[in-house]
């Protein structure tokens, strides 16, 4: 018995420090592997801002375009810079021993990213950026504290002057009026070509991509799971009526 209760304890401990470590107020984020348009941009974001540092080495870049349905013509012309071919893997040419040096450590592979990370964090970590010249970029992030990577989206999103606002969802105050909470950052040190809803939604759709990335049979999963679950429905039946005719002379 005492082996038992600390085999399940041993099986919970994991799922107990991920609750734990979890105090960083995140912004909600709820993916949608059904909306194509979301996704190609959010390939798009992720090839032309992300690619030169992260990989995505267990993914190819024809599964992945027929998957967003992007034509494999378009997708080599446009989101492969590499001169890789379609059937490869998304990888990327720089050395990770020299990466280390520039950044302290080198830039993770994020193929798999939202299942470690989760969605919500993903979301408030691209949007969580902010001025801070006691660090060696330059920024930080109140998701991640103490960030080596630069804001790469700076030019989208701009430069918050200030810690935004993450995890705090929009209210109004009782005596004037004013909404608070309403958007991430109240103070630019550098405006971006993006407003806030725009960015917004940029960071939705690249949150949404690697969500894809880190699940992309989710949406075949799901639709055979409804099959399976009709099936067992009408097995049950059968099962119960077969079992009642083997029982019913048995007192």
């Amino acid at each position: 018995m005492r082996k038992l209760i600390v085999g399940l304890f041993m099986t919970v401990l994991p799922a107990l420090g991920l609750a734990a470590g979890g105090s960083v107020p995140l912004d909600p984020m709820e993916p949608d592997h059904t909306n194509e348009a979301s996704l190609q941009r959010g390939a798009a974001l992720f090839t032309n801002y992300c690619m030169g540092c992260h990989s995505l080495e267990y993914a190819r870049y024809k599964r992945v375009a027929d998957d967003i349905g992007i034509p494999v013509d378009l997708y080599e012309e446009n989101l492969i810079f590499t001169g890789a071919k379609i059937g490869e893997l998304m990888k990327i040419s720089m050395d990770k021993g020299m990466a280390a040096g520039w950044f302290g450590n080198a830039p993770p592979d994020l193929t798999l990213e939202s299942r470690l990370r989760g969605e919500s964090w993903i979301y408030s970590y691209l949007r969580g950026f902010y001025k801070d010249e006691s660090r060696p970029l330059g920024v930080n992030n109140v998701v991640f504290s103490n960030v080596g990577m630069p804001h790469v989206l700076v030019d989208l999103q701009g430069l918050c002057a200030v810690k935004p606002t993450i995890g705090e969802s929009a209210s109004v105050d009782p005596l004037s009026g004013n909404v608070r909470g309403g958007e991430a950052c109240t103070q630019w040190a550098i405006e971006g070509s993006m407003t806030s809803v725009e960015f917004d939604r940029a960071a939705y759709d690249l949150t949404n991509f690697l969500s894809y990335m880190g699940d992309p049979v989710k949406v075949e999963r799901e639709r055979l799971g409804i099959y399976v679950l009709i099936f067992i429905a009408i097995f049950f039946v059968f099962a119960y009526l077969l079992n009642r005719e083997y029982w019913k002379d048995v007192h």
